[in-house]
């Protein structure tokens, strides 16, 4: 049995076995240079110049050295308490000034309201004075006119109460004159004035015996050019702007 058996495998061991093909080399293929990429060179960018700025020499500025003080800095320095002293002393000055100033406009405002209360108290005295008398005081009214009068207008006046005393004396004619309102119309030659223009309104009332002393009543105005004779205000001109009859109607 057992020559059989050894005879029975002979022909095995007498085979030769084949060596296998080499399949390193044909069936797998060669990857590690063709399929996969040299992604180290290619795929990942250089970030390191590009992406990081150098910002070590324009971000960071230089620090110099302090600079000395200027001269100016230097002056006030030495000198500032004499610079403030000075200032003060300006804006004092200028504050003065603009005191100064106001109080002066201040001023001429209230010598122009005196002046025109002056003038509109003048002008009301004279007009009541020119149209009030009576017929035992009618020859002696220019002289009491006169002191409100002035240049050729006080001639004038005198001329005219000349001309109607002797008629309102037999007539006896009573006059009375009553101012209502006064204004300053104009004023000029500065704050305190040497002409001026006042209006004046007034009522008058006349009566005499040959109308039974039935008073007559008219509303007058009249327009007053004035001017200055030294510190007085004096009537130069009179115009008659209007003349309403208010006598009652029987």
């Amino acid at each position: 049995m057992n020559d059989e058996e050894g005879a029975s495998v002979g022909p095995a061991e007498s085979a030769q076995p084949t060596e296998p093909e080499s399949v390193l080399d044909e069936a797998v293929p060669a990857v590690l240079d063709e399929a996969v990429p040299a992604v180290l060179d290619e795929a990942v960018p250089a970030v390191l110049d590009e992406a990081v700025p150098a910002v070590s020499d324009e971000a960071v500025p230089t620090v110099s050295a302090p600079k000395p003080p200027s001269a100016l800095r230097q002056w006030f320095s030495r000198h500032g308490t004499t610079a403030a002293v000075v200032a003060a002393v300006v804006s004092f000055v200028a504050a003065g000034a603009f005191a100064g100033a106001t109080a002066e406009t201040y001023l001429a405002e209230r010598a122009t309201v005196a002046t025109k209360l002056r003038i509109a108290e003048t002008a009301t005295a004279a007009i009541t004075t020119l149209w009030s008398y009576t017929p035992e005081d009618m020859d002696s009214l220019p002289d009491r006119s006169a002191k409100y009068l002035g240049g050729d207008f006080e001639e004038q006046y005198r001329r005219y109460v000349d001309a109607i005393a002797a008629t309102n004396k037999q007539a006896k004619v009573s006059s009375t004159t009553r101012v209502v309102g006064a204004a300053v119309e104009s004023l000029r030659g500065g704050a305190t004035g040497t002409e001026a223009t006042a209006i004046v309104y007034t009522n008058t009332t006349s009566t005499t015996p040959q109308t039974l002393n039935f008073p007559s009543m008219k509303y007058l105005s009249y327009r007053l050019d004035l001017k200055r004779f030294g510190r007085d205000w004096r009537v130069t001109k009179m115009t008659t702007i209007t003349s309403l009859d208010l006598t009652p109607k029987l």
